[in-house]
């Protein structure tokens, strides 16, 4: 079994690797959450628009108005596709990052229970020869005592 110093450096490795990757989860998360809300952002501003192109097309519209905004729903289409393709991105990497983390927590978990496994296994140890130095005091005793 490893020594109790080498399981204390890969504890404090592992629980270094593990804040490292815990750090590159909460970004990865932030960045999920902005392209969620540039996302939404970008569809809300789209219905506004449409919404005031059918005001206009009510009113009449020329023609050069028309393939005016005809271009530009074209490239807030665009965009939007764009944005939903950054937030497919974004949630790929927010879990391989979710998993990177747990594989990392995983490996500290295990290092801690070979730790607390080594500390109970020394504890018997030091149990058991306790034990015998009383049962050879014990026994000192009773061999003076007749």
């Amino acid at each position: 079994m490893a020594s109790r110093s080498q399981l204390e450096t890969l504890i404090d490795l592992a629980q270094r690797a593990t804040d490292a990757a815990a750090k590159r989860l909460g970004a990865a998360l932030s960045a999920v959450q902005a392209a969620e809300q540039q996302l939404q952002m970008l569809l809300s501003y789209r219905d506004d628009y449409a919404a005031r192109f059918d005001a206009s097309l009510a009113n009449g519209m020329t023609p050069s108005a028309y393939r005016n905004f005809q271009a530009f729903m074209g490239k807030l289409d665009a965009a939007i596709a764009g944005q939903q393709e950054v937030l497919r991105h974004a949630r790929r990497r927010g879990e391989a990052e979710k998993d990177a983390w747990q594989g990392c927590e995983r490996k500290r978990m295990s290092y801690t229970t070979l730790e607390g496994r080594a500390q109970q296994a020394a504890q018997q140890v030091e149990a058991k020869r306790d034990q015998k130095l009383m049962d050879e005091h014990a026994a000192r005793q009773a061999y003076y005592k007749r």
